[in-house]
């Protein structure tokens, strides 16, 4: 669910096959140019297909793989 007055905290995602985000789960992710996004969600892997520009994937997210991510320009927004 989108926050009343907004989100506090905005860090660009570099996806990872290992390394979770460092500030913790996000809220959700914006997506910056289109593809597909491996994310992990409750520790498991979850392949979102064809996400199109300006998407906000509202998902708690702990990473985003590299492997079969082809999105760019994601940002994890807290």
């Amino acid at each position: 669910m989108f926050q009343e007055h907004g989100y506090s905290q905005a860090v660009a995602i570099t996806p990872h096959d290992s390394t979770n985000f460092t500030e913790g789960a996000c809220a959700v992710i914006y997506v910056g140019g289109a593809g597909n996004i491996t994310a992990i969600v409750n520790g498991a892997a979850v392949l979102f297909t064809a996400v199109p520009v300006g998407t906000v994937l509202r998902v708690r997210a702990t990473r985003v793989n590299s492997t079969a991510t082809t999105a760019t320009a994601m940002v994890a927004l807290r």
